[in-house]
């Protein structure tokens, strides 16, 4: 396989696989007479390895070597390890999962309350911000119980300040209303509607002015949403998909 082929394999950019190459952490295959670089299983598992060691927290360094250690090791024992990797991830997901379905049953009910399961802030937060009752307006609020309850205190901290002071703001609330009003209008539409591309730039034009302008985040990745996007309508998952392409070119 090609190195697009490689990187779209492992949901990273080409740009990641490159600079693996020239940090000397991913082997380069050699070029073929062809004139490309072609790629294979042990580098696909290679890749794998080096984004789940960086996910748990070694430095690029630390993962060099066990990427060099691994040559030496059987494709079949390196590919084991993974496979027991990927069990024990899907364990600790559906117990996380298990744990943030009842914090956002308390959230959808109005129980939620200043406990283990969700910080004061929240608690505050969700009782002053005026949501509108709409399908739009729940995603979003379902991902403020998300980030309160995986964030650490800074992040909640930083998180709820912004949204707070954005929620006082009448004319900012207004908008907010108005976007949730148009995403909900989308929901039995085609994901090429018409309207999608005019409701993302104003998604984008929103997040740049309030949201970054408080976070400071100016690296968003066009993914990072994806996960969170299966709750939303096929037109209105799109909408979040352009405009985070919209953002990302900023």
């Amino acid at each position: 396989m090609r190195i697009g082929e490689l990187a779209a394999l492992l949901g990273v950019s080409t740009r990641t696989v490159r600079h693996y190459h020239q940090q000397g952490i991913l082997p380069e295959p050699p070029r073929r007479a062809n004139g490309y670089r072609e790629y294979g299983v042990r580098d696909a598992i290679a890749l794998a390895r080096v984004r789940r060691l960086v996910e748990l927290g070694l430095s690029l360094e630390e993962a060099r070597d066990v990427i060099a250690d691994d040559r030496s090791r059987a494709l079949s024992e390196i590919l084991a390890e993974l496979d027991a990797d990927l069990a024990r991830q899907e364990h600790e997901i559906r117990l996380r999962r298990a744990r943030l379905a009842e914090v956002l049953e308390g959230a959808r009910t109005g129980t939620l309350g200043p406990d283990e399961t969700a910080s004061p802030e929240l608690v505050a937060l969700l009782r002053a911000v005026d949501l509108p009752a709409s399908k739009a307006a729940a995603w979003d609020r379902d991902l403020l119980v998300l980030m309160d309850s995986m964030g650490t205190d800074a992040d909640r901290e930083q998180a709820f300040g912004m949204f707070g002071s954005l929620a006082a703001d009448p004319e900012v609330t207004a908008r907010g209303h108005e976007f949730y009003r148009r995403l909900d209008e989308l929901t039995d539409a085609s994901p090429d509607d018409p309207r999608v591309a005019p409701l993302a730039a104003m998604l984008a034009d929103y997040s740049v002015e309030h949201l970054l302008a408080h976070t400071g985040l100016h690296d968003w990745e066009p993914g990072m949403m994806e996960p969170f996007l299966d709750g939303l309508a096929p037109a209105q998952a799109e909408v979040v998909r352009q405009a985070m392409r919209l953002i990302a070119r900023r």
